[in-house]
């Protein structure tokens, strides 16, 4: 009952401060029209925030491994309770800018909230309890851009003034609801010499590692496709379809109702039936064909029956990969390891729009979609070819029979 308690908790935690997140998204473009700079700039504010969960989240889950995952929750969830106050406040771009660098380098949140999973749950129910969190996060998204449109039609500083106040109450709950999760044994056995965020020898280190390396390269092709996806979507569906402002929001919502479902009441059932190699491959390979069916859609109906095993794949698969992630390292090392993860998530959120934007100007509408769908086919492949003969090589069993 202890840990049931403290799943629905982190829920509640990440649910709140998703919705809080989503809140600010739509009005990016309003922030920079308001004190007169280009349209552009909206990419470079979301590249800022992506920049400062760059360095910021690896350091982040590596002192949640040493001083705990609840300080760092705080610590989390208080820089973003400031930057939220200094964007209402904000009186020119300089200030916007900040606020958002300021909320990119204490959010590292979901990357200790995921540890702290791995700490109060087994390998066996790992990956239904991710899966929550996964839940909470796109339930959170789906509601939060929504009403943060609603808010914005009493003034432009409301939603920031309404999410800070989001994460205040988030502030209070994990301070006298939220227990601690890692013992102090599990502290101590934590490497806590100094590191940096992200360096180009700890990622070949981690990538050449057997088993993790190979989660993590699928990770970085995966996040990539993923990113370039959602990052051009709505551009897409206005180019190709014609559909306004309203329709581009019901379809999110739709695609994003579809994920949150998968993670949070399908993925279980799944990997109790099926290996978890297995399903996260395969579940790629679908996702990669449905990505590719998706860059010629060409009415509406055909795209909505295109999201679907799109969004059901995708949603096992970024569930799983996590998952597999955390089982490839000592227990001591997730919270770091995780970090690793999102810090080059978090690189992939800068670049592949700027790949994207290149390719829908040069090439169609089409092309941001096509590529995700061969890097999707590449991650299927690696999925396929290595990681589940690592794991054959590992156990010595029947499953190594049939693998190339």
């Amino acid at each position: 009952m202890k840990k049931k308690a403290s799943l629905l908790m982190l829920f509640s935690v990440v649910f709140m401060d998703m919705i809080g997140f989503g809140f600010i998204i739509p009005l990016i473009p309003d922030y920079i029209a308001r004190f007169g700079g280009a349209p552009a700039l909206s990419g470079l504010l979301a590249a800022v925030y992506a920049l400062g969960q760059f360095f910021a989240a690896p350091i982040v889950g590596r002192l949640s491994d040493t001083y705990g995952r609840k300080p760092l929750l705080l610590f989390s969830i208080g820089g973003t309770f400031l930057s939220l106050l200094l964007l209402a406040f904000s009186r020119n771009l300089l200030l916007v800018f900040a606020a958002r660098l300021l909320d990119g380098l204490t959010g590292g949140n979901i990357t200790v909230a995921q540890s702290y999973i791995v700490d109060i749950t087994d390998e066996k129910n790992r990956a239904r309890g991710l899966g929550l969190i996964g839940m909470a996060f796109g339930f959170g998204f789906i509601l939060g851009p929504l009403f943060g449109g609603l808010l914005s039609t009493f003034g432009l500083a409301v939603p920031a003034f309404v999410a800070a106040g989001i994460a205040f109450i988030n502030l209070i709950f994990i301070s006298f609801l939220l227990e601690e999760s890692l013992t102090e044994e599990r502290k101590k056995q934590v490497d806590v010499r100094p590191r940096k965020a992200l360096s180009l020898r700890v990622l070949i280190n981690t990538l050449r590692r057997e088993g993790t390396g190979t989660v993590l390269l699928m990770t970085l092709f995966y996040s990539f496709a993923f990113v370039l996806f959602e990052s051009m979507f709505t551009v897409f569906v206005a180019d190709r379809l014609g559909l306004d402002s309203r329709s581009r929001g019901l379809l999110l919502a739709y695609v994003g109702l579809l994920v949150a479902l998968v993670q949070g009441g399908l993925v279980g059932p799944l990997v109790k039936k099926f290996d978890e190699r297995r399903l996260a491959a395969v579940s790629v390979v679908i996702a990669a064909l449905s990505m590719l069916l998706y860059a010629f859609s060409a009415s509406l109906l055909y795209l909505m029956i295109v999201l679907i095993p799109l969004s059901i794949a995708s949603g096992i698969v970024s569930t799983l990969l996590r998952t597999l992630l955390t089982k490839s390292v000592p227990h001591e090392q997730a919270g770091g390891t995780l970090g690793l993860s999102s810090s080059a998530e978090s690189l992939n959120r800068v670049l592949a729009p700027m790949a994207g934007s290149a390719l829908f100007a040069s090439l169609g509408a089409w092309s941001p979609g096509v590529l995700a769908g061969i890097l999707l086919l590449i991650t299927g492949s690696i999925g396929w070819k290595k990681l589940i003969q690592e794991d054959c090589l590992a156990k010595d069993g029947p499953m190594c029979e049939d693998v190339a």
